[in-house]
């Protein structure tokens, strides 16, 4: 593996802690949130990245990874080579199950690979978060469970959604898996934080607005508690 990343251009050092999301915009928002005088730490192919030092006095990184298994595997592949340690995906999910509402968190616990990229690096259909990490991540969530990966957005298989169910997810996104068999790979610890941003069944809810907002900037407070300062990896 090089130690040069060809992808991510740092700009700004890398904090050995990361809040790693798909999108660049809530990279931005969470930023402006969680640092005070955040700096670009990436803006190459559209992955924005800030780094800075975080409300409890540490250094922190949030790293956009893009949409998808490949592309968040290639960015947690080469943040690893800048020497992160530790880290928790923040994003968002469609629910799989009525008992879930709308800005609602799930500690995804543990993670079924169904995406391309994860049964490529991992022989492992269930992937498992660090359990420190998870144990925080549990105690600010709404729900804990199993969450599915997916190569998909626009799911037109309603056999696989059942599948998925009777395989006990409770809700379906498409970078987690891949993450976290990076994350075992490359021997960092990495858990994962997801708020609910779609109804169940295909139902047309969606989150917006201003309760987006809200539960966008409780997503990465508790992302953010879960990686307590100046915690390092255990020997």
């Amino acid at each position: 593996m090089s130690a040069q990343p060809r992808h991510i251009h740092p700009t700004a050092p890398l904090a050995p802690r990361a809040l790693i999301t798909g999108d660049p915009g809530r990279a931005l928002a969470l930023a402006q949130v969680l640092m005070d005088e955040p700096k670009m730490f990436n803006h190459n192919r559209g992955l924005w990245g800030y780094s800075g030092v975080a409300s409890d006095g540490a250094a922190l990184t949030i790293m956009s990874h893009g949409m998808g298994g490949p592309s968040a595997a290639i960015v947690l592949e080469e943040l690893c080579d800048l020497g992160l340690e530790r880290a928790v995906r923040i994003g968002s999910c469609g629910a799989l199950s009525d008992s879930l509402k709308l800005g609602e968190l799930i500690c995804a616990d543990p993670v079924i690979g169904a995406d391309g990229t994860s049964q490529t690096l991992s022989d492992r259909r269930l992937l498992t978060p660090d359990p420190q990490i998870a144990a925080l991540l549990a105690g600010s969530a709404d729900h804990a469970g199993a969450v599915i990966s997916a190569d998909l957005f626009y799911e037109r298989g309603s056999q696989r959604v059942e599948s998925w169910k009777q395989e006990g997810a409770i809700a379906v996104e498409m970078e987690a898996a891949a993450l976290l068999a990076v994350a075992q790979l490359r021997s960092i610890r990495l858990a994962v934080l997801l708020m609910v941003s779609d109804g169940s069944a295909g139902g047309g809810r969606r989150l917006e607005g201003e309760p987006l907002e809200q539960a966008t900037k409780r997503l990465g407070l508790a992302g953010l508690a879960a990686l307590p300062a100046n915690e390092s990896a255990p020997t």
